[in-house]
């Protein structure tokens, strides 16, 4: 019986890794309508006084390994969950449990107005891992989700066996580098996107575009449609506020846990890049060859993967190599 399960699970993997999701026209704040690549639970959270919904994602491994970590991804601002569909099936094939959350304000779950802060991220995730009976957890961030990650590595080491960095932002301080932007000017930024200014903003992830990553401008695209939009565009707002004046670059001498960071050496992101009125600077800021370099020299012990001709997103642009310096990582003096 528990040999059929696993197939089964295997099985359902190896579809949802090639299957892209369609994307309808309109999208609700929380996607209502556009499927994940696996069943979506959701887990209360008291906020401010309030209950709000948290979704994730719970994968089972597809075959037993003997003391495999459970494995966190977490997601990067302009994402949610689903992105991580073919590392998710990659990690559950080589035994792996995967839980993907949707952070409070991204995804599938609720959008409150509300204070956002990286230590309640943190937070938030850490009581699902409990409600989950999660004790030990490898934890991989990419962008806005290593922002995380690190504040996650450092509120809870004694439960992060591992801290993946890939393409984190976060590794120098924007406040030094972008002009502040009140909540009322975010917001009316966040108003005003249009489908294509999404794609041309995606586009500054890759070094080509390849159908694929359509769908990561779609779904956001398709919310634009939605009477829902402005409280989303809010959302957008605050969390942009939240990476402006939470940095973490000044913390990474504090994380004590065996760390990897993958570093797509044509990256070039710096977070509020289009408020910046002197473009000599972005010559100077975003580069993360050095950033990556420096990243690694500062968190005791970490190893750096540097990945040539890959941008801002390993995981989708040079999927093969990403998962196979994650697992190795992952494997390595595994208890």
């Amino acid at each position: 019986m528990k040999k059929n399960c696993l197939l089964l699970v295997s099985l359902f993997l190896l579809v949802w890794q090639v299957q892209a999701q369609q994307v309808p026209d309109t999208l609700s704040a929380t996607l209502e309508g556009y499927e994940y690549p696996f069943e979506v639970l959701y887990f209360n959270v008291e906020l401010e006084g309030r209950q709000y919904k948290m979704a994730y994602m719970d994968v089972p491994p597809a075959k037993e390994v003997p003391q495999a970590p459970t494995v966190l991804l977490l997601h990067g601002k302009n994402f949610f969950g689903a992105y991580w569909r073919q590392t998710i099936a990659y990690l559950a094939e080589n035994g792996y449990r995967v839980v993907v959350p949707d952070q409070i304000g991204f995804g599938k779950s609720d959008k409150p107005e509300i204070n956002y802060t990286f230590h309640q991220l943190a937070q938030n995730t850490r009581e699902l891992l409990k409600r989950l009976g999660v004790e030990k957890v490898a934890v991989v961030g990419h962008s806005m989700g290593g922002m995380l990650a690190t504040r996650f590595a450092l509120m809870y080491p004694d439960i992060t066996s591992k801290l993946v960095l890939e393409n984190p932002i976060g590794l120098e301080d924007y406040r030094r580098i972008v002009p502040f932007k009140s909540m009322q000017e975010l917001y009316e930024a966040e108003l005003k996107q249009t489908a294509a200014a999404i794609k041309r903003y995606h586009q500054t992830y890759y070094t080509s575009w390849a159908p694929p990553y359509d769908e990561w401008v779609q779904v956001p695209a398709a919310q634009i449609n939605h009477p829902e939009y402005p409280k989303v565009a809010k959302i957008s707002a605050l969390t942009y506020s939240m990476i402006y004046q939470q940095p973490v670059v000044y913390e990474f001498t504090d994380v004590r846990v065996p760390t990897l960071l993958v570093i797509g050496q044509e990256d070039r992101t710096i977070v509020g890049k289009g408020f910046i009125e002197d473009k000599q600077m972005l010559q100077q800021y975003g580069q993360y060859p050095q950033l990556g370099k420096r990243t690694a020299r500062a968190i005791p012990g970490a190893k750096l993967v540097e990945l040539q001709k890959v941008g801002h997103i390993p995981h989708l642009e040079a999927t093969e190599r990403f998962h196979k310096e994650l697992l190795q990582f992952l494997k390595k003096e595994q208890d």
